[in-house]
């Protein structure tokens, strides 16, 4: 699957809850794959949004190893006690910075299969990762919630990406497009002679 970056409009979106009857065997298989993308590309937890579905869910494996899985969650307590941790993501790779936010949560969601389940003070990385995660179903990126200047200058130097990219793909495109004519008129030649 391909992992949307920042200044892709999805990772803005306020994303919708997931409908009972959307919990089939499609968002089964699209939610194995988002595990595999996570995995492959060295996440701990990837959010629907980052794959470029605006529905509320996102897959976690974090330190204990376990695979979990959270459809249309809801935060229900969060610690008093705020804990400071570098923070990266799969849709702002090699950007990294220290994020202050409650040592503990409890969520309330459902699992792959419609089952609700709740998580009672979830702590540690599992915690953080599962705060991270439901941000993206906001449209909230970590950088939103760093300093002010940090966040400016990622979206800066991602734009300045992308623009790069798009002038390569554009030149990448010309040169395509002048081998064809050459080639389009080399035959037209050969067809006349």
């Amino acid at each position: 699957m391909r992992i949307y970056k920042l200044g892709d409009e999805v990772l803005r979106e306020k994303c919708t809850d997931v409908l009972p009857q959307e919990i089939n065997d499609s968002l089964r298989a699209t939610i194995n794959e988002m595990f595999d993308t996570m995995i492959s590309a060295d996440g701990v937890g990837l959010a629907a949004p980052q794959v470029g579905i605006a529905k509320r869910f996102f897959v976690v494996i974090a330190d204990d190893g376990v695979r979990r899985v959270f459809i249309n969650p809801v935060i229900t307590k969060t610690s008093g006690d705020l804990v400071d941790y570098e923070e990266g993501c799969l849709s702002i790779p090699g950007v990294y910075e220290n994020i202050k936010r409650p040592s503990k949560v409890s969520v309330s969601a459902m699992d792959e299969n419609g089952r609700h389940f709740v998580l009672d003070d979830a702590a540690g990385l599992l915690a953080r990762v599962i705060q991270h995660e439901n941000d993206h179903l906001d449209g909230v990126l970590y950088i939103d919630r760093g300093s002010k200047e940090f966040a400016e200058e990622t979206v800066e130097q991602f734009k300045r990406r992308a623009e790069r990219a798009a002038k390569k793909a554009a030149e990448k495109a010309r040169r395509q497009a002048s081998i064809e004519a050459k080639l389009a008129a080399k035959k037209a030649r050969k067809e006349s002679d």
